[in-house]
């Protein structure tokens, strides 16, 4: 006689093929790309989500010179898509899909999404300075040449000034997006 554990078990045998079906069709990568990242994802994350203290965690090993715990909460926010408090294998799927293998533009709308922290539409100086600073943080102060106190600044600056055509002061999805074509 089959226990409740075996019915389960055939449950979630049955269940997991479609769901990586859905993702081949939704993502692009292969059957077999798929079952690799899910092997090593299920591997670092059990329960089949992270949160964001775990994914801080994992993403601090790829930085050990640095202090990447700030970079890692604003790319935690872009890859948890639902703003849930947890990135699932799907979501976890479909960043990597579009940063791997994504067109430009999809690339573009996802730093974008990225950049506006506060997710209103709209890059300001002030979210910029913060995501650059967190770059600045994660690189360590190992970087050569070193960098100056200001540099962060200084960068944003510098970007702003060829993004925000209009000069109002922010920085809109169409003109992020024209300026890093050129």
């Amino acid at each position: 006689a089959d226990t409740v554990e075996d019915e389960m078990e055939m449950a979630t045998v049955r269940h997991r093929p479609e769901a990586l079906e859905l993702l081949e069709a939704q993502s692009k990568f292969t059957k077999k790309e798929l079952q690799i990242l899910y092997r090593g994802f299920k591997n670092e994350c059990p329960s089949g989500v992270v949160n964001e203290e775990t994914f801080k965690e994992i993403y601090s090993q790829f930085f050990p010179q640095g202090d990447s715990t700030n970079y890692a909460h604003f790319l935690f926010n872009a890859f948890d898509t639902d703003h849930n408090g947890s990135v699932s294998f799907e979501d976890f799927v479909m960043g990597l899909s579009i940063l791997l293998r994504g067109t430009v533009q999809e690339k573009l709308n996802w730093a974008f999404n990225l950049y506006d922290i506060n997710k209103d539409g709209y890059i300001t100086k002030e979210e910029m300075l913060d995501i650059m600073k967190a770059i600045y943080d994660m690189m360590g102060k190992c970087t050569y040449p070193v960098l100056k106190e200001d540099a962060p600044r200084q960068h944003v600056e510098t970007f702003f000034q060829k993004m925000d055509k209009n000069k109002d002061g922010v920085v809109t999805i169409e003109e992020f997006i024209e300026s890093c074509q050129k």
